[in-house]
């Protein structure tokens, strides 16, 4: 009996394994899942060769183009003006900047003159007896001549011996030696030579100025300069009195200046040149950084597209029959943001937008359909009134 239920027990685990087997086998053989194969949706342009406008992007600091450095050609103390010499400060022209005080070389000067005054008295009764045709015009210099009044220039000499005669009297070094003095008092005090602002002020009234030290700096604030570096390929076309437009950072400002010299030398290491742009207006400062924006030239057939659309800068995608494919392109200029391409055929679509992870041969679905060549616009074009 017990040998029955052993045999027994061994055909049911038997029975069972086959069974189990048999349905490993039924679930191995099941069909794997099916994943539906996700196409990009991508924007594209149509080509349409136009001539496009080589603009040179520069950028500089504005420079006043009226400016001097104020120096102190004598010594003495600053005195206080009728306005404060501090930076900020506006002048017209002819207006006093500054004085040093004076007194003491004033004094020396009239003490100059005095003696020039009578060394001519001394001479006038030689003159009289010995060139008596001469006598009433170095009168009539004596009784002109006003001690607190710029020195007159001296009378005519006729002859040899009327020049040697005064020569050898010291009149005409004691005359230039007052007229230097003249000239050395004029700089004790400081004129505005243009209307303008004080921008920089380095003394106060008090202050011991010395000769050669500097006092400040003075502008023109209505006319301001700047001085912009561009690539030497395009040396021979910039041309003096090309319009200019300029702009701030942010772009909330812009301005029109003009090319007002270039320089004729390139520089060796960078292979720039520099451009000066003269450019006026209310809200420029000196120092003001702006960018520029020169029409070099205009390159004709060729399209503009974003330097993002570019692959390693000489391969560019485009669309043929919903597949993405790699060509080779040709380009002329590169700016900052785009670049100018040639020998692109008229009707090739290329994408409009980068696409993320994009490889030749990817297929795509076309959304819209633009067309791209000559920078367009951004302002709509007014309706034409109905007839």
């Amino acid at each position: 009996m017990r040998r029955i239920l052993t045999i027994a027990i061994g055909i049911l685990l038997l029975v069972g394994a086959v069974l189990i087997s048999k349905l490993f086998i039924a679930n191995k053989k099941k069909p794997k899942p099916k994943f539906d194969k996700i196409v990009k949706k991508v924007t594209v342009d149509t080509v349409q060769n136009k001539e496009v406008p080589i603009i040179i992007t520069a950028s500089g600091n504005l420079t006043a183009k009226h400016k001097i450095q104020l120096f102190a050609e004598v010594q003495g103390v600053l005195k206080i003006g009728t306005k404060e010499f501090k930076a900020g400060t506006y002048y017209t022209k002819g207006e006093t900047l500054l004085r040093i005080n004076s007194d003491e070389f004033y004094a020396n000067l009239q003490s100059q003159k005095s003696n020039f005054y009578n060394k001519i008295t001394a001479i006038l009764p030689d003159i009289r007896l010995d060139y008596p045709n001469e006598y009433q015009k170095w009168q009539d210099y004596l009784n002109s001549f006003d001690i607190n009044k710029t020195t007159p220039k001296l009378p005519t000499i006729n002859t040899d011996k009327e020049k040697y005669f005064i020569s050898g009297r010291g009149i005409n070094t004691t005359y230039y030696n007052v007229k230097n003095l003249e000239v050395k008092l004029g700089k004790y005090s400081l004129r505005a030579p243009f209307k303008g602002i004080l921008t920089e002020a380095l003394v106060t009234p008090g202050t011991l100025v010395r000769a050669g030290q500097k006092l400040g700096e003075f502008i023109d604030p209505s006319v301001y300069e700047m001085e912009v570096s561009v690539n030497a390929t395009f040396a021979d076309l910039l041309k003096k009195g090309n319009v200019v437009k300029l702009h701030n950072l942010e772009n909330t400002s812009e301005y029109t200046g003009k090319v007002i010299r270039v320089n004729g030398k390139i520089d060796a290491t960078s292979q720039t040149i520099k451009a000066y742009i003269q450019v006026a207006g209310k809200t420029l400062k000196e120092g003001m950084y702006l960018e520029a924006n020169l029409i070099a030239k205009s390159e004709k057939n060729a399209i503009e597209v974003s330097r993002k659309l570019l692959v390693d800068n000489k391969q560019l995608f485009v669309v043929n029959d919903s597949i993405l494919n790699l060509i080779d392109i040709n380009p002329v200029y590169f700016s900052a943001e785009n670049a100018i391409l040639k020998d692109i055929e008229n009707g090739t679509l290329i994408l409009s937008k980068p696409v993320p992870g994009a490889y030749d041969g990817m297929k795509v679905e076309i959304l819209t359909n633009k067309s791209t060549g000559q920078r367009q616009n951004a302002k709509e074009k007014k309706k034409e009134p109905k007839k």
